[in-house]
């Protein structure tokens, strides 16, 4: 059983407070009141039975209210399903969004768009193939879990950029988050293409513990290191101000060693990225794994139980409104 609209159980805890609040002034006499040194001789013991049952109809009001907020909620259990056999790569594209990835060392753009332009061409290929991204800075963040369709895909990846996240190079962070996306699908089946242009020098895992992970799940990583050589220009990103010369931005013999070591690990492939065709190897190793099935399974139909509580609850409060006009009724 689930609701359709849960949000609208929060609305108990209104019905709750309304009953507790008259619970608790139940005893305290009325501020205009006749006070008498004795009653013993109003003392009816007919009417000191019906007077035991006067907070009925309340306790019937509150009842009914807690269903009508349940009825809101739409109680419901899946109906009729359809299963789909489909057959298909798992690919997690895993990419870097620091502030370097705004460097001019491409001549059709900066890091970022070209990246972004290399994988859209990259995803526009996957027709039948399971795709996710995550993005990553400082922190790692999930712009898409897998899915076959790869117009969605590529939406999602044109509104990734540079300043969602934390500056940084999460890398180890990224790859466990991706890795949390193919953890329960079949061992050997799943791919996570990972392209920086830097170090790892934030989050934790540490990335060869992440990579040594990959291995243990059978997960590949194929690493794409996106530098070039010589003085790297920053863009002018949300600024206005011309591109400037800085310092060379471009992956250290260090760095590239660490990414190597991560696809090594795990049985993956190492890639310098230079320019826009670069991705073709990566490409062609991915176009040679082998297809695995999955289901999808969609649900078509739902049993809705939203009239049981409603129903339920008009009764309650057609007979509050019945005890308090003949029974109960009080009178002035």
């Amino acid at each position: 059983m689930r609701f359709a609209d849960p949000w609208a159980l929060l609305l108990l805890a209104a019905v709750a407070g309304e009953a507790l609040r008259r619970w608790l002034v139940r005893g305290r006499a009325p501020r205009s009141h006749v006070g008498f040194s004795a009653v013993a001789f109003l003392d009816d013991e007919g009417s000191r039975g019906r007077v035991r049952w006067l907070p009925l109809p309340a306790v019937l009001r509150t009842i009914a209210l807690a269903l009508l907020v349940v009825a809101l909620a739409r109680p419901r259990t899946e109906g009729e399903h359809h299963d789909t056999p489909v057959h298909g790569r798992n690919i997690v594209l895993t990419l870097d969004i620091s502030s370097s990835m705004k460097a001019l060392d491409f001549r059709t753009g900066n890091r970022i768009e070209v990246a972004k332009r290399v994988l859209a061409d990259f995803v526009a290929r996957r027709r039948g193939d399971f795709l996710g991204l995550v993005v990553f800075a400082g922190r790692a963040f999930t712009q898409a879990p897998l899915t076959n369709d790869a117009d969605v895909m590529l939406d999602l990846l044109h509104r990734a950029d540079i300043g969602m996240l934390p500056d940084g190079t999460a890398i180890g962070t990224a790859l466990a988050m991706s890795e949390s996306h193919l953890v329960d699908l079949p061992r050997e089946s799943g791919v996570i293409v990972l392209l920086t242009d830097g170090g790892n020098n934030t989050g934790y895992p540490d990335p060869l513990v992440a990579a040594e992970a990959a291995r243990a799940l059978g997960i590949r990583i194929y690493a794409i290191g996106v530098s070039s050589g010589g003085a790297t220009p920053l863009a002018p990103y949300e600024t206005g101000r011309p591109a400037t010369m800085e310092a060379p931005s471009t992956l250290s013999s260090h760095e590239e060693q660490i990414l190597q070591r991560i696809a090594s690990i795990s049985n993956g492939r190492y890639f310098r990225v230079s320019d826009d065709g670069a991705l073709v190897h990566v490409l062609a190793e991915i176009d040679g794994l082998e297809r695995t099935e999955r289901h999808l399974t969609e649900v078509i139909s739902y049993h809705e139980y939203f009239a049981i509580p409603l129903g339920a609850a008009l009764l309650l409060l057609v007979a509050e409104m019945w005890l308090g006009a003949t029974w109960l009724r009080i009178t002035s």
